[in-house]
């Protein structure tokens, strides 16, 4: 492996966007030793949550996206906090953007979101048992209205495009692996 990892030559410092900053790396190939400059999106980690209820619904969030001008069918989520553990930002994202809270919560997986640019990761868990307490903080740049699908509505919806959010898509994976191969919940 090797002689595939690049020799880090110089790095460049770009923009400070708030959620992510930009800046160049400048490698040397492994095999010529020629130069190529690289871009980089400095990220913090982020969390997503599978909130499933004790009827075993799937606690969703629509909301606006930029990117894409649409209105996104997601889990909950967000960034993990400076000096915060992705299990501690988890629970904190599901009860400010849903108002949703639970006691139980496992590790489903982690992923790297897209590696040929950034650096950081994705971690996704499952949230046991969620309930509502009424106590959404959605922040200023969120306008968010919960939704609850079935386990098979959530299937049906991930089929047909309905659900699109790539990071939602692979949390979902997460939980089919985890419950050995089916969307429902893991023993």
């Amino acid at each position: 492996m090797s002689d595939l990892r690049w020799r880090r030559l110089r790095e460049h410092p770009g923009v400070d966007h708030r959620v992510f900053a930009t800046r160049t790396v400048d490698a040397a190939h492994p095999r010529t030793g020629a130069e190529h400059r690289f871009s980089v999106l400095d990220c913090g980690d982020w969390v997503n949550v599978v909130a499933l209820t004790p009827d075993d619904r799937v606690v969703f969030v629509r909301q606006w996206r930029a990117g894409t001008d649409l209105v996104h069918l997601e889990i909950p989520g967000g960034l993990v906090d400076p000096g915060e553990a992705p299990e501690a930002a988890a629970p904190r994202e599901l009860e400010e953007e849903t108002g949703y809270v639970a006691a139980t919560w496992r590790p489903l997986g982690r992923v790297a979101p897209n590696p040929a640019i950034q650096g950081n990761r994705l971690h996704t868990y499952l949230a046991l048992d969620a309930t509502p307490t009424g106590v959404a903080r959605p922040d200023g740049g969120e306008v968010l209205e919960v939704e609850l699908r079935t386990l098979p509505e959530v299937a049906a919806a991930l089929r047909d495009g309905a659900i699109d959010h790539a990071l939602v898509v692979v949390a979902f994976a997460h939980l089919s692996l985890a419950a050995g191969g089916t969307l429902s919940r893991p023993r």
